[in-house]
């Protein structure tokens, strides 16, 4: 009998998560053409605001969390413009609307649901479509349905899932820098397990946005040496059971398609240390290395703009999207980036002979920067290349001052264990510690050269890194950072007389091409551009890159690097008609962080191999924020206040606070005085209690009970409601036409217009 109510009790649970599920798959099906991921979301929850609202007005009521993922892909003008009257947050005081119709648009945490429960109890709005950012968690989902109130006003429940950060066309973060040390440090083993689940439910809800149920593939590191080895095989069988999970209980899933099946590959960041640590002259990397670029709900580079002129002022310039000088150079080397901008200059300057000065320099960025000063006609065109002009010539001004030229080369023998000449590098400490001795070489820069430089020899005598530290005029509690590299999978250190293994690299480099002359300080390239054009030609080891659920043809890999006849264009798609885009989607999964040089070999090998590539991680890493939660890898693990270990966030107390109910009596008219309008109640006085003057010796009415405060925010929306129901619902208003009037009111829009 109770094995029957357990399986009865989870088919119950698998119903609700049908229930949640199946509108997502449909959105994604509809939109399964569009391959850039932030205007795939926009347009899921465009769509979704727009089939509710149906052309009638509507309040749109979000969270904190579910604010940010819908301002990180749309403008507010963009919902306003889709009949939503007004933008309320659920946690804050609201004034009842019982008149018009909300759309929710909500993260599924319990709070979330006390917020709405309360809202809902209040009726504070007249119907209620419920729409959740990912999959409710069933017990809250039976929590809802249990209410009698909540089946009267909720009109619509839907699911979507887009509980990740869209930051590219194609580059995914979940803005989580706190899974680093949850998924690495040692004292965190309690935390991973309900962290990998959550995880899990992000990447396959990112599977599901765009439509794709993905054979699963995770990174097995060849000869670990630290806990965390097991890290991506675990997170892969997680996401490989709730895709299967969600497939099984959803019938639209996965949408119909021309594409060959996509792959999932889950990796994390101890597949590759060099990365995070080697200087990069691409554009984006090397920006975010060396500028202080702000890299929060938007990334920002403060500049002074206008600089020089009477109109000058400080401000925060976005690097997004939408700024096309950005996206077209990001990727490119910085010399080809200073080169494209002043080609573009030249040929505006060109374009217009007019603002030519024959006696000016235009052979500079800095020549270029002060004419773009004097040209207040062409403001846009002015604003973005100042930007990157400015950007490309502080790049270039650090590069300078801090000898990274010089520093290039060495990071590029150890970062890649070759030379110029494709051979083994020789002399490499006496590089590196003539680059210590150097004043010109920050700090930071120094106690990077010295973890490249343990990671290139396989770790050394722990005395050796103690002269290294001395040498560089580091303090000694930077030992402990290059220690903790160790819980990555790094070996730093060897005992004196250990036997030392020839260890192979995992993507061995073909020394038999070579190397361009333009590219001596660029021929590092990280694991993940190896590891996905392997997986491209078909060739990505089995031993290394194991299947979660291996393939039943083990020829599968061969035949799709031959490609494959549903990836050929069908031979039905005539002039004029849409051919949807076939190409097979690859998504990598980074854990603990990702790098903008992986960034770029995505797109690269995307383009060149091509194919869809979509690389999602919980945060962007700079060399110096590694650094940071590496060293954090030895802190006690109360001083990181990592949100999982806070009390969780409880619904705000207001919510709960019940108005005071009418005073029972009405006070007797004044003497003489004017007795207010048929069906118009006095202005209410002070503490709740109706105005005007009081009657000496009279009796006064019964005092109003007193407002429950604190008691009401301990009390349970599950206990059994008394018959006085009638409380949580607004008082009616008496009289005819002043309630006529205050409804007419209330049937206007914002903007004063009548609805409909």
């Amino acid at each position: 009998m109770g094995v029957s109510v357990i399986q009865e009790q989870r088919d119950s649970e698998k119903s609700l998560y049908l229930r949640n599920a199946r509108y997502t798959a449909t959105l994604a099906g509809k939109d399964h053409y569009i391959t850039n991921i932030m205007d795939r979301v926009r347009t899921v929850l465009i769509n979704t605001i727009k089939n509710i609202t149906a052309g009638d007005w509507k309040i749109l009521v979000v969270d904190n969390d579910s604010k940010k993922l819908i301002d990180n892909v749309a403008k507010e003008d963009d919902i306003l413009n889709h009949n939503i009257a007004n933008i309320e947050h659920i946690e804050e005081r609201r004034e009842a609307n019982p008149t018009m119709d909300a759309i929710y648009i909500l993260s599924p945490q319990p709070h979330i649901v006390d917020c709405l429960m309360a809202d809902i109890e209040r009726r504070r709005y007249q119907r209620c479509f419920l729409v959740w950012t990912a999959v409710l968690n069933p017990q809250l989902r039976r929590r809802i349905d249990g209410s009698a109130l909540a089946k009267q006003q909720i009109a619509g429940f839907e699911t979507l899932s887009i509980d990740f950060f869209p930051r590219e066309s194609q580059l995914i973060t979940f803005r989580d820098p706190w899974s680093f040390p949850i998924l690495y440090h040692p004292a965190c083993n309690g935390l991973i397990r309900k962290h990998m689940q959550d995880l899990a439910q992000k990447i396959t809800g990112l599977c599901v946005a765009l439509g794709e149920y993905p054979k699963v593939r995770y990174y097995r590191p060849p000869n670990p040496i630290h806990e965390a080895s097991v890290l991506s095989s675990h997170l892969a069988r997680f996401v490989s059971e709730e895709l299967d999970e969600y497939a099984q209980w959803n019938p639209n899933f996965p949408p119909p398609s021309s594409r060959p099946q996509g792959v999932l590959i889950v990796t994390d960041r101890s597949m590759d240390l060099m990365a995070p640590l080697i200087h990069e002259f691409t554009y984006q990397a090397m920006a975010h290395d060396l500028l202080p670029i702000k890299d929060g709900d938007k990334t920002t580079f403060h500049m002074t703009v206008n600089e020089g002129l009477p109109d000058a002022e400080e401000k925060d310039m976005e690097l997004a999207e939408k700024d096309k000088v950005w996206v077209e150079n990001r990727h490119q080397h910085m010399k080809d980036t200073i080169d494209k901008l002043m080609g573009d200059f030249k040929k505006f300057l060109h374009q217009n002979p007019n603002f030519v000065d024959e006696n000016k320099d235009t052979t500079s960025l800095n020549a270029i920067r002060d004419m773009m000063a004097g040209l207040p006609q062409f403001q846009e065109m002015k604003a973005a290349y100042s930007l990157h002009i400015n950007m490309a010539q502080e790049c270039m001004n650090i590069f300078e001052r801090h000898k990274l030229n010089e520093m290039a080369p060495t990071e590029q023998e150890m970062a890649t264990g070759l030379d110029e000449d494709n051979r083994k590098p020789k002399n490499v400490l006496d590089k590196v510690v003539r680059l210590l001795d150097d004043d010109a070489v920050t700090q930071s820069d120094r106690l990077r050269l010295i973890m490249m430089y343990l990671l290139y020899r396989d770790g050394v005598i722990p005395e050796d890194i103690s002269r290294l530290l001395a040498h560089a005029s580091l303090p000694p509690q930077d030992g402990e950072i290059i220690t903790n590299m160790e819980l990555l999978g790094g070996r730093t250190t060897h005992g004196l007389k250990d036997i030392r293994k020839d260890i192979q690299p995992l993507f061995p480099i073909d020394t038999k091409t070579p190397v361009a002359e333009d590219s001596y300080m660029s021929r590092f390239n990280p694991a993940v551009k190896y590891m996905l054009e392997y997986l491209c030609r078909g060739a990505l080891d089995q031993t290394k890159f194991p299947y979660v659920k291996p393939p039943l043809d083990p020829n599968e890999d061969a035949l799709i690097g031959q490609g494959s006849l549903r990836a050929a264009k069908p031979s039905w798609a005539g002039a004029g008609r849409r051919v949807l885009d076939n190409r097979q989607r690859i998504i990598v999964f980074m854990a603990g962080g990702a790098t903008f040089s992986e960034s770029r070999a995505c797109y690269e090998v995307g383009a060149a191999m091509n194919r869809d590539i979509f690389l999602a991680t919980s945060h962007m890493l700079t060399p110096q924020l590694f650094v940071r939660q590496v060293g954090d890898l030895s802190v006690d693990k109360r001083r990181l206040d990592i949100p999982m270990d806070r009390p969780p966030p409880r619904a705000p107390a207001h919510l709960f606070e019940r108005p005071a109910p009418p005073p029972m009596a009405k006070p007797p008219a004044p003497p003489g005085g004017q007795r207010p309008p048929p069906g118009r109640a006095p202005p209410p006085g002070p503490g709740g209690l109706p105005g005007g003057p009081r009657i000496g010796g009279g009796a006064s009415p019964a005092p109003a009970p007193t407002p429950p405060t604190q008691a009401m925010a301990g009390m349970s929306l599950h206990a059994s409601k008394s018959s006085n129901a009638s409380d949580t619902a607004p008082p009616s208003s008496s009289g005819g036409k002043p309630h006529k009037l205050e409804k007419e009111k209330k049937k206007r829009n914002i903007f004063g217009i009548k609805k409909g």
